[in-house]
């Protein structure tokens, strides 16, 4: 074997594909890499002229480059990306590098082509995702960011920054440190705090006033979260939500809560005091004044479940690392000492962990208490257990009682239409399908005339 053939032979197996033009840009010679690349065979395409195999949209600019290289003075070597025709008619990217380095032993210029098809369709599949999150900020009433780890650099904004915190986008651009400007002063200290622990690698949510303009009267709720990269903090990323309304609509539901609850409590207080001097001095009517004093003890009471709603509506608490066997054991102490004469059991309670909102206890006594409460004055007794399940958690709730009555199990479901409310018995029932649903759960309820109730609240596990 020549000096020529061998180097034939390498080039076949070359990952490039390699041909030699002619200054008309006819092959005059191509690498076995052509058959793989195109399906071409090298004889099927020598003598063919190669801009004829070029896609019509880059042949002009194609040939351009390759004239350019071949015609200039001094060496010179022209890099250029194209759609290249294959033998089935598809076509390939190709990215191809043509010199003017030639020589007498060589049948024409020499352009060495590889297969980009991948990396082009990924950078046109990233550029259209880029300009759908463009045209999706764009429109967004979220404020969407991202800075670099300490904060010196905006690398995205979106125009709604400028309706939410009255501040320009290019002044924010120009000087990252402005948005501060735009947060109220003594909600400062904490956005501080919090660009610290972004920087740390701590996500963040919280709540704080801001524009000036408009006397800081817009909150907004801001969830961050850095991204790291081998371990450290590279860019601090988030979104910005204006919930100026929903802080609004939570101060005026406090104050209503707070005028009808005193007021209330106040006018039933009357109305028992009246009910016992009445039973006092006329001894005949105490059955009916026992009906008003059960009645205004019930109101009372449902006054206090309001309460606990309203709190539930309107502070914002995170979830907590929650263990549920303490929390049954709890729970089963604090209605046996309300209930001393109810027959409250304790069945099997697995050691499991879920993260949730402290107001789960609240819906576990919910439970008990309604079980002890509907006995009828029949013995029977109210069973708890806590199951660990692959998914999380069950806490059980049995009783032996009628059927609940299917309005009040559909409240437990969140199957119930809230127009109809006040066809249920009572706001306790909401407020344990709420406790539960903020903490990630669901109930179900199974019940029969012969087997009672069986109320299961389902809790993902979280950190177990």
């Amino acid at each position: 074997m020549n000096e020529s053939e061998a180097l034939g032979l390498l080039l076949d197996h070359t990952q490039d594909k390699i041909v030699l033009l002619d200054e008309d840009g006819t092959f005059t010679y191509a690498s076995g890499a052509v058959e793989r690349i195109l399906g071409f065979t090298p004889d099927e395409i020598v003598g063919e002229n190669a801009f004829e195999y070029v896609h019509p949209d880059e042949r002009a600019a194609v040939r351009h480059a390759f004239g350019r290289a071949i015609e200039s003075d001094e060496f010179a070597e022209v890099t250029v990306e194209y759609r290249h025709r294959t033998a089935d008619g598809s076509w390939v990217w190709l990215e191809s590098r043509m010199s003017n380095l030639t020589d007498s032993a060589l049948d024409g210029f020499v352009v060495s082509s590889r297969d980009v098809t991948d990396r082009v369709e990924a950078e046109r599949q990233r550029a259209e995702t880029a300009s759908h999150l463009r045209e999706i900020a764009a429109v967004s009433s979220d404020v969407l960011w991202m800075f670099d780890a300490d904060w010196s650099e905006v690398l995205f904004v979106n125009p709604a920054y400028e309706d939410v915190y009255g501040g320009s986008v290019s002044e924010l651009r120009g000087d990252p440190g402005t948005f501060l400007d735009a947060i109220h002063p003594d909600d400062i200290p904490a956005v501080k705090e919090a660009m610290g622990l972004l920087s740390e690698g701590t996500a963040v949510d919280m709540e704080y006033r801001v524009n000036p303009d408009e006397n800081y009267a817009h909150w907004v709720w801001v969830q961050g979260e850095p991204i790291t990269e081998d371990g450290e903090v590279v860019r601090i990323t988030g979104f910005t939500r204006d919930v100026t309304d929903r802080r609004r609509r939570e101060r005026q539901l406090v104050v209503m809560d707070n005028l009808l609850r005193h007021n209330l409590r106040n006018d039933l207080n009357v109305i028992l005091g009246t009910a016992e001097t009445l039973a006092a001095e006329v001894p005949d009517a105490a059955d009916r004044t026992a009906v008003i004093r059960r009645v205004g003890d019930q109101l009372l009471e449902t006054a206090e479940k309001e309460r606990e709603i309203i709190d539930l509506i309107t502070k914002r608490q995170d979830t907590e690392r929650i263990e549920l066997r303490e929390l049954v054991d709890e729970c089963v102490e604090d209605v046996r000492e309300r209930y001393p004469d109810a027959a409250i059991e304790v069945a099997e309670r697995d050691a499991v962990a879920v993260g949730g909102r402290a107001e789960l206890r609240s819906a576990v006594i919910e439970l008990l208490e309604n079980a002890v409460r509907h006995a009828d004055g029949e013995p029977s007794t109210v069973t708890a257990a806590l199951r660990r399940t692959p998914e999380g958690a069950e806490i059980v709730v049995r009783d032996s009682h009628s059927p609940i009555p299917s309005v009040e199990a559909d409240v437990l479901r969140g199957d119930h239409d809230m127009t109809d409310v006040y066809h249920s018995s009572g706001l306790g029932l909401w407020l344990v399908y709420w406790s539960v649903e903020l903490s990630g759960g669901t109930v179900a309820v199974e019940s029969g005339a012969e087997r009672g109730n069986e109320i299961t609240i389902r809790l993902p596990r979280n950190g177990d």
